[in-house]
């Protein structure tokens, strides 16, 4: 039995008050109807119950009052109006993913349950479609199957008939009815057709944020004095809240008093959850289904990842010669030569530019990559995470899974940019270092606009921010333009193309490359050990931002 007492709920902590001071009780084992004319708040209240939503009040489960939420959602699921699940994925792999992440389950018993689960449901010959080719009322009953994979006392369903034909419907309906019947579930569902209201054991009346009626159907309508449940709304607008609620407030008295004679039953048994590094591995499986199965994310990295080097090569072309003459010379007294002619400078400073461009060019580049790894990662899928948490994803397991990702993706970019780039331009300098530095670039920026993505809400607004700053990142390099030497220590440690471009230069320190570059410039330039360390820096703020974002409740 779920309930609730003097509960008062609010969008944001501060705001006014969306359901007022509601008390309400869910007997085990039925099948009970929460209406009211929209935004009255019934989905408020579900939401204030399970702690979606800041809330103040009692919530009770099994006549106990509650100490904490983890023991409420440990029986609780809530099912929302739209199924949230990954569209790549099969019907099959989506319920065979939510119970490894949330039961400590072996493969035979998965099967086994996905089996079982798909046919209460009614979709049993659809175990081998993608979601994303289900219809709504499919879409809907496999939100239900994921949620009972929890195996859990009590179901909240949010409007999951709204919007069917009434086919569809009907069979929702029946699923809910078969989950109290065969299963002894507490099913609790806000609905809208009023005229399916007699397939209700109970029928809670909720109006402008306020409960002011629970009970039968029968009960309903002699209490508002109607002969049709369609009538209801009419009534209520007749009236004020206030009024409707001192009518129930005697009645609701006298419930709760029933409420507390009833003999407690003994505490449920806590369920265990896999670990956080079977969640982790659980998580990483699924991501690389994804990918592979996202044919538009598929080629938009691989395009991104061998296009971009295939630029810097081409951009290169013209200078290859000039570059190359440098290089080959190694006559011990080739400089000192030059540098008695008068077109020396102006030839060391052509082939410096270039060379210095070419650099920062792949480095600008690799922050674009990065940017693209991980601005939409969490933002777009936080509905999804923030369901799958309430059902027992860890946190820190969800974090894991999406940092280890994004990560080697963009180190992995970052090591193919250095390899190419290096073989056909024949960059000098030691392998390991620039390999290295340009890894740590992609890896940092990666991980930066991932953690973004993880503290705000829209991908869109992520997407945008990230961009900003892969676009503030060349001007504030001080590479191309030359910064105000009160800005240069200031804005350094924070712009991850000086420290790229610095490291990868330092790396050819015993080129000639290297000698034109530091006679324009003599400004100090990190070495790639010192560039690698501040990138590393850049993945851990990147990193923390990702946690915290992670840890904090964010629904879309």
């Amino acid at each position: 039995m779920l309930a609730c007492r003097n509960l008062t709920v609010r969008p944001r902590l501060g705001a006014t008050a969306l359901v007022h001071g509601a008390s309400a009780r869910f007997g085990s084992g039925g099948l009970h109807a929460l209406i009211g004319p929209s935004g009255c708040g019934k989905t408020t209240l579900l939401k204030g119950i399970l702690d979606i939503l800041p809330s103040e009040g009692e919530i009770l489960l099994h006549g106990r009052p509650l100490v904490s939420r983890d023991a409420l959602l440990r029986e609780v699921a809530f099912a929302p109006q739209f199924s949230i699940a990954h569209g790549k994925l099969t019907v099959a792999e989506s319920v065979a993913c939510a119970l490894r992440l949330y039961q400590v389950v072996d493969d035979a018993a998965v099967e086994t349950r996905i089996g079982e689960l798909l046919k209460l449901v009614g979709l049993a010959e659809r175990g081998g479609t993608l979601v994303e080719k289900l219809s709504g009322g499919q879409l809907r009953r496999l939100g239900l199957a994921l949620e009972l994979t929890t195996d859990p006392t009590c179901l909240l369903c949010d409007e999951v008939t709204s919007g069917l034909d009434p086919r569809s419907e009907d069979q929702i309906l029946a699923v809910l009815r078969a989950l109290v019947a065969q299963r002894g579930k507490t099913v609790v569902c806000v609905i809208h057709n009023l005229a399916k209201l007699s397939q209700f054991d109970t029928v809670t009346v909720v109006f402008e944020g306020a409960v002011v009626f629970q009970g039968a159907l029968p009960a309903m309508l002699a209490h508002f004095a109607i002969v049709d449940a369609l009538e209801l709304y009419d009534r209520l607008s007749e009236r004020s809240r206030d009024h409707w609620q001192e009518r129930w407030v005697e009645s609701e008295r006298r419930l709760m008093q029933t409420e507390a004679e009833e003999p407690l039953p003994p505490p449920p048994q806590e369920r265990l959850r896999p670990s956080a590094l079977s969640q982790l591995g659980t998580l990483l499986k699924r991501r690389l289904r994804l990918m592979w199965r996202d044919r538009g994310y598929v080629v938009l990295t691989l395009a991104i990842t061998f296009g971009f080097p295939c630029l810097v090569v081409i951009f290169a072309l013209g200078g290859l010669p000039q570059m190359k003459g440098l290089a080959l010379d190694q006559v011990g007294g080739f400089l000192e030569t030059l540098q008695a002619r008068a077109s020396y400078r102006q030839s060391a400073a052509e082939t410096a530019t270039l060379v210095s461009g070419l650099i920062i060019f792949q480095v600008i580049l690799l922050c674009l990559m990065g940017s693209n790894n991980g601005a939409r990662e969490i933002a777009a899928e936080r509905g999804l995470y923030e369901k799958e948490r309430m059902s027992g994803l860890r946190a820190s397991a969800y974090a894991w899974s999406k940092l280890i990702y994004v990560a080697l993706l963009g180190a992995g970019q970052g090591a193919w940019m250095t390899v190419f780039v290096k073989l056909l331009c024949q960059f000098p300098g030691e392998w390991w270092p620039q390999l290295a530095v340009l890894s740590a670039v992609g890896a940092s920026m990666s991980v930066v606009c991932l953690g973004l993505s993880a503290v705000l809400q829209s991908p869109d607004k992520a997407s945008l921010l990230s961009i900003y700053l892969v676009g503030f990142q060349l001007p504030l390099s001080g590479v191309v333009l030359a910064l105000p030497p009160a800005l240069v220590w200031t804005v350094r440690p924070f712009i991850a193309t000086y420290w790229g471009w610095a490291g990868y230069l330092m790396a050819m320190t015993e080129s000639r490359f290297y000698d034109a570059v530091v006679m324009l410039d003599k400004g100090w330039l990190s070495p790639p050990a010192g560039a690698v360390a501040v990138l590393g820096a850049h993945l851990a703020v990147g990193a923390a931002l990702l946690f915290w974002g992670c840890q904090k409740k964010r629904w879309p």
